[in-house]
């Protein structure tokens, strides 16, 4: 890696993300009413639409690698090494502020907004005061008994399945980078997570996806 790096370009990962399942990711209880529901999935506060933070799906893209890669830290923490061989240290940066002469952060994953075709499909759930979401209620059962435990209700806000997200991921190229490899790579990362899960309780059927998207020069 040269020591001034050069930017050459931005690619595009754009594309839709849909869920199979219902999905959640959960948000703020600040705005709680009483009887609400107390576990609410997060929302832009301004639109009130469920949305997918660029965060959550970035922090599940760098965890499915680490694991493949096998370059999961101590006690499953993210992987530290910053050295120049290490894709997920490239890609996604080292976790914690080591010396390392790799360059920024190649990644940048942007919050994904509710696509427009879902957005109409989901607005009629307004009229049931529910905030293009759905209230899934839950309990656990007593293995001895087979019937409901007692204070087990659990009321979980999720996105429903069918509902579409646009995503869009840029990466930087600099001066010196593999460009077939380093797209490779979060492509193998956005497969990966097609087998997995999204969000909360994905072992309980939440968060099960599909990604749809192209590969574009966007200089």
């Amino acid at each position: 890696m040269p020591n001034t790096l050069r930017l050459l370009k931005h690619k595009c990962i754009a594309g839709t993300l849909t869920c199979k399942s219902g999905l959640r990711i959960g948000g703020s209880q600040e705005d709680l009413e009483v009887g609400g529901n107390d576990n609410p999935v997060i929302r832009d506060p301004v639109s009130r639409l469920p949305y997918i933070p660029g965060s959550s799906l970035k922090g599940k893209l760098r965890s499915l690698l680490e694991y493949m890669e096998g370059k999961v830290g101590p006690e499953g923490m993210p992987c530290t090494c910053g050295q120049p061989g290490c894709k997920v240290c490239l890609v996604f940066g080292p976790h914690r502020n080591v010396r390392h002469s790799l360059g920024p952060t190649r990644i940048i994953v942007r919050d994904a907004p509710l696509s427009e075709e879902s957005r109409q499909k989901l607005g009629p759930l307004q009229e049931q005061g529910i905030d293009f979401a759905e209230i899934k209620r839950e309990n656990w059962i007593d293995r001895r008994t087979g019937v409901a435990g007692q204070g087990g209700l659990r009321t979980q806000e999720r996105v429903p399945a069918g509902t579409k997200f646009d995503l869009t991921i840029h990466v930087r190229m600099f001066e010196g980078d593999d460009e077939a490899a380093i797209v490779g790579f979060i492509e193998q990362g956005l497969k990966a997570l097609e087998s997995e899960y999204l969000g909360g309780s994905g072992t309980r059927g939440y968060g099960w996806v599909t990604v749809d998207y192209a590969v574009s020069d966007v200089g």
